[in-house]
Formats: structure tokens, sequence, C-alpha cells
């Protein structure tokens, strides 16, 4: 089945115009018509991304992505359970060998409360467990995740905040502990991201060639 990214936005490492340097951010159909360079469905209906390092960022950061994103933002009260799973393969990895490929956002704060890592062939995650508390420490979640390699991988938050991330790869599966939001989350509202994200600031001397790609096979998004 195609991947449907119509009902997401994506965020891409394009400026949004010849006078605005920011990254473009658009809806998901628009993007594969309008981004062939950085957004593209193949064949099977899986969706590649791309993101070279050396490109369009946020005003928060140096650092680029090419990223899916949910266009409404939800209470963890809307619902019983919020699940953000994901099949997908890292292709292409920048210099740093590190980038967010999901994330759990909170909307006008630069602080998710969930990523997950790909760093150097090992899925890792943060969860921030105070609104805008200090950035955690990244915990180890599934080793043995190569280049080139389909790996599935989940995010689950309940009402109440509890969260568990899940990943599995060439037969091996590993999930996290659950973690418990703190009541500071208490009124914010969040949306689930994936895709790639590089975990490596540009410079003006940043080679051409560095970046990072994926392919998403799967993709589903439930708050029920």
């Amino acid at each position: 089945m195609p991947v449907d990214i119509s009902t997401l936005d994506i965020a891409t490492p394009l400026p949004t115009s010849a006078s605005n340097p920011l990254a473009l951010e658009l809806n998901g159909n628009l993007a594969l018509a309008q981004c062939p360079s950085v957004i593209s469905r193949l064949a099977d209906g899986s969706i590649q991304l791309c993101a070279p390092t050396r490109g369009a960022a946020s005003k928060s950061t140096h650092r680029t992505r090419c990223e899916w994103k949910e266009s409404r933002y939800w209470a963890l009260s809307s619902a019983a359970d919020h699940w953000n799973r994901q099949q997908m393969t890292l292709t292409k990895v920048n210099s740093a060998q590190k980038v967010v490929v999901a994330q759990m956002h909170v909307r006008d704060d630069v602080n998710p409360a969930v990523k997950v890592f790909w760093d150097k062939g090992t899925l890792t995650y943060a969860l921030r467990q105070s609104f805008n508390g200090a950035d955690p420490r990244p915990l180890p979640l599934l080793g043995g995740v190569p280049l080139d390699a389909l790996f599935q991988l989940s995010i689950h938050c309940t009402y109440a905040g509890l969260i568990t991330i899940g990943a599995s790869c060439n037969g091996q599966q590993a999930s996290s502990p659950p973690h418990a939001l703190d009541s500071n989350w208490d009124g914010q509202v969040f949306d689930f991201h994936g895709g790639i994200y590089n975990q490596i600031d540009f410079t003006p001397s940043t080679p051409a060639e560095d970046g990072s790609a994926c392919i998403i096979s799967q993709l589903s998004l439930s708050h029920a």
C-alpha cells in the first residue's frame, strides 16, 4: 500500500524562497510535486527523503532535515492511545553518522518530548521528562541496525503521558521501559515527526555530497 502523506506536512532542506533562507515547509502532496530533489515516491509506493547536510534550516538551528510531521496537534487526553509506527531504511548518513528518525514534538517549542536517533548503527532515544527540562541523555534501544537495513520503529503514548519506544530489525526487537511525562507537560499539545534530521551543524565549507537519505515503506499514525 502506498505511504499516504497527503494529510502530513514536510519540513524540507530547501529555502522558502530566494529572499527567505529559512526551510520550506509544505503539505506532503505539494512537496512531492514541487520538491523532487528531496522527496519522491518510489515505484512500490514508498517515500524517499533526502537531506543534504548543508541547506536551509529553521530559525533555531543550523541543522537540516527532511521530515514528515502531523499537521494537527493533539492533547494527551484526546485519545486513550497515541501511536507513531514507521518502517524505514536509512540509505545514506551524514559524516557525523547520526540522525533523528522519529520525534514526539510539542507546539511552539524547540524541545520535544521524545527523540529517536540512528547513531552509528544503533537506535537510541531521549525522553524529556519535564517540559523544557534539561536535555536528556540518549539511552540505547536496539543495536545492529546498519545502513540499508529495514527496521521498524514505534512511539506509543497513553492519555496519562506514559511513553514506550519500540524497534525491530533483522529479527531482533527491543522496547524501552515505560517512561512517564511529569505534570509540567500538562496543557501542552503534541505532534509526531519522522524521517531524517541531521545531527551535525553545517558551515559554508560543508561538502555538497554530505547528507542523509531514507526510504519510508510503511507509516501508521493513530489516536484512539
